[in-house]
């Protein structure tokens, strides 16, 4: 069954910088909505709702919403997968394994400082791609799948 319930108990995917390439430079007609966040971010905390519900808003359309949280790998088992636990998070969520915040910035988005919440939506077989370096509301999102996306 590929479909994640939020009542099972979703297991976080550790990732390392050449999956998450792979990712941005997948082809296809899928808008991706990719939000980058951390348990330490107050900010980030605060908008990933909206992330949950434009998920559900949008599951039978050509949109994918994928959480990345930048917590220290080490901080798995202790706060990032409770965390989505306690969330119920629907949304798939990796945690991107890399220790050099320099190293995969610039391959994300050469705009991005590195600061939180970092949100990027883009659709490759478009060539559309959208970045936001701040907390975004469910307004915002959908009016920026709206008006840039066409969705």
């Amino acid at each position: 069954m590929s479909l994640a319930s939020p009542a099972l108990a979703q297991q976080v995917r550790v990732v390392k910088l050449p999956e998450l390439q792979r990712l941005l430079a997948r082809p296809g007609d899928t808008t991706y909505v990719v939000n980058f966040w951390a348990t330490w971010c107050k900010p980030c905390l605060e908008e990933l709702p909206a992330f949950e519900q434009l998920r559900a808003r949008h599951r039978r359309d050509k949109v994918q919403v994928l959480l990345i949280s930048l917590d220290f790998r080490s901080k798995l088992e202790s706060k990032v997968q409770p965390f989505v636990q306690q969330r119920r998070l629907a949304s798939p969520v990796w945690l991107l394994n890399e220790t050099d915040p320099n190293v995969f910035i610039d391959q994300v988005d050469p705009a991005w400082s590195g600061a939180l919440p970092f949100t990027l939506i883009f659709n490759n077989a478009r060539k559309q791609r959208k970045s936001f370096e701040r907390p975004l509301t469910l307004a915002e999102l959908e009016a920026e799948l709206k008006r840039t996306f066409s969705l």
